[in-house]
């Protein structure tokens, strides 16, 4: 059989949320960790991210920025590429603080009115403070 690769754009949602869950299952590998995909959400998560160190995360994937009201209560791990494939993972209370902190979000009639806010590539005044969230760049802040 002869492989070639897929043209993301032309997955349809659930192909997309399989092949994301795939490519940051594999970034996580190089870290320690081991996932399992939810067959439904649970705790707010999308799968479960289990470190060799015991820690386990609850992970919401997201195709893209995404934060909230909802996920408030439960805090799960937010886990989002940009549009660039640049893989983030943050907590999601932490995510808000540092999304209203970073952009206007905060007046815009999403997160205002309906308590949500997403975002295909997050704001340039938003990266440097992701930064220590990028896969990659270092995993030890997951734990906070």
């Amino acid at each position: 059989m002869k492989l070639k690769p897929v043209q993301y754009a032309k997955l349809n949602s659930r192909q997309k949320e399989s092949y994301n869950f795939q490519k940051v299952s594999a970034l996580l590998a190089d870290f320690g960790f081991t996932t399992l995909h939810l067959s439904d959400d649970w705790k707010g998560a999308d799968f479960i991210a289990k470190h060799v160190s015991g820690a386990t995360l609850f992970v919401q994937l997201k195709s893209r920025l995404t934060i909230n009201k909802k996920y408030s209560k439960t805090n799960p791990y937010i886990c989002f590429p940009t549009k660039d494939r640049v893989w983030y993972m943050c907590r999601h209370n932490q995510l808000v603080k540092l999304v209203l902190k970073n952009t206007n979000v905060r007046r815009t009639i999403s997160w205002a009115t309906h308590g949500g806010h997403s975002q295909a590539h997050p704001r340039r005044a938003l990266l440097p403070a992701l930064e220590r969230y990028r896969i990659g760049s270092d995993l030890g802040t997951l734990g906070a």
